[in-house]
């Protein structure tokens, strides 16, 4: 019995120490997943949808000084200090003479009376003003909704991106009228800021107002439940399309305003007695003509606006034998509607040698037609799964 109790070695089994209570086995800490970030609250959008709306004052002001030919009136820029206007009599001459020594004066207005210039001067003043307005809009709320945390990371890097185009666009516009206040020896041409900058300095404000304005309609429309069928998609891609020309169209209307290109061939369908003047590549090389050539600046623009007015059309009869909801089908009504009227506009601007109110109103009806296109566009947004 006592070799049973030794182990193989012959050595006796002895009990190990007593073994202490049972504790369960580590756990390992589960990865912790962060809470989803809450969608930013209506007042985003609603500030979004208001700078919109400020953009769109200052395009709508930008063509008016344009159009009276005020833009060259202020021939320095100053962020602060141009903020107070003259207010005494010594200082509107001081203004004056310094207006006095640029070409605009010498070639144009060289028998401009002081009253003619306050007049000019302060429809630029009220554009850089309001193009300071503008700015502040965009910068202080934005600043307010950072600090409150309601603005998503994806949302952060919108508005920083909307309150950079703010700013740059502001130096474009001072870049734009340096242009028109340069001396050209060998030019016989009246001075006029470069069609090119022009282009630019509104381009840059349609697409600051097309981006605020998509992005606040994202944020306060809710997105219908529409069945993904391929006429749904055909129409989706035609609502984007027409968007881009319409952008197109409104962007060809600067090279016609930076040129003038509105008082040559004032008759409609036919530009004098043909279809296609004689000068329409009167420049060489034959590109200069797209952006130099009044008589093609024009051209292009008649073009863009009949396919613009077509392809709206086009899209309305089309999306007639979808099954949409009312407020989209509204907004297709609504399309067509706009462009309609602008063609009816743009027509009468023309044939009345562009006279500054109904110019005005033509310009405010292409921010109108690319509003209604980008509120279609938000309609038949898809909605992710």
């Amino acid at each position: 019995m006592l070799r049973a109790l030794r182990g193989g070695g012959g050595r006796l089994f002895r009990p190990g120490p007593a073994l202490g209570p049972l504790r369960a086995p580590p756990q390992r800490s589960l990865p912790q997943h962060s809470p989803p970030v809450p969608a930013a609250p209506p007042a985003v959008g609603r500030w979004l949808l208001a700078c919109s709306g400020a953009v769109a004052g200052a395009v709508v002001l930008g063509g008016v000084t344009r159009l009276t030919e005020s833009g060259l009136s202020m021939v320095d820029w100053h962020l602060v200090k141009e903020m107070k206007p003259p207010r005494t009599q010594q200082e509107w001459e001081v203004e004056f003479r310094k207006y006095q020594q640029f070409p605009e004066f010498k070639i144009l207005n060289h028998d401009m009376t002081l009253t003619e210039f306050k007049f000019i001067w302060y429809m630029e003043y009220s554009h850089r003003m309001w193009g300071r307005v503008v700015g502040l809009a965009y910068i202080l709320p934005a600043a307010y909704f950072w600090r409150k945390g309601w603005l998503s990371r994806p949302m952060k890097g919108c508005v920083l991106a909307l309150c950079g185009l703010v700013c740059f666009q502001g130096l474009l516009g001072w870049y734009m009228v340096k242009s028109g206040l340069e001396e050209k020896p060998d030019s016989y041409d009246i001075p006029r800021v470069s069609q090119y900058r022009l282009a630019a300095h509104l381009g840059s404000a349609l697409v600051l107002y097309s981006a605020s304005l998509w992005t606040g309609l994202s944020l306060l429309l809710p997105r219908h439940q529409l069945p993904e069928t391929r006429q749904l998609l055909r129409l989706r891609h035609f609502a984007h399309g027409t968007t881009a020309l319409v952008f197109l169209t409104a962007l060809s209307g600067a090279f016609v305003a930076g040129l003038d290109a509105g008082l040559v061939y004032n008759s409609f369908p036919k530009m004098g007695e043909r279809w296609i003047p004689d000068d329409l590549l009167a420049f060489s090389p034959m590109l200069r003509n797209l952006f130099e050539n009044p008589t093609t600046v024009q051209f292009d623009h008649r073009i863009l606006g009949t396919a613009s007015v077509t392809a709206v059309t086009a899209l309305y009869l089309f999306s007639r034998k979808i099954p949409l909801p009312p407020r989209t089908r509204m907004a297709v009504a609504s399309l067509l509607a706009v462009a309609w009227v602008q063609v009816g506009l743009g027509i009468s601007t023309l044939l009345l040698y562009v006279p500054t109110p109904l110019a005005a109103t033509h310009q405010s009806g292409s921010l109108a037609l690319l509003s209604v296109a980008l509120w279609l566009m938000s309609e038949l947004r898809r909605v992710r799964k």
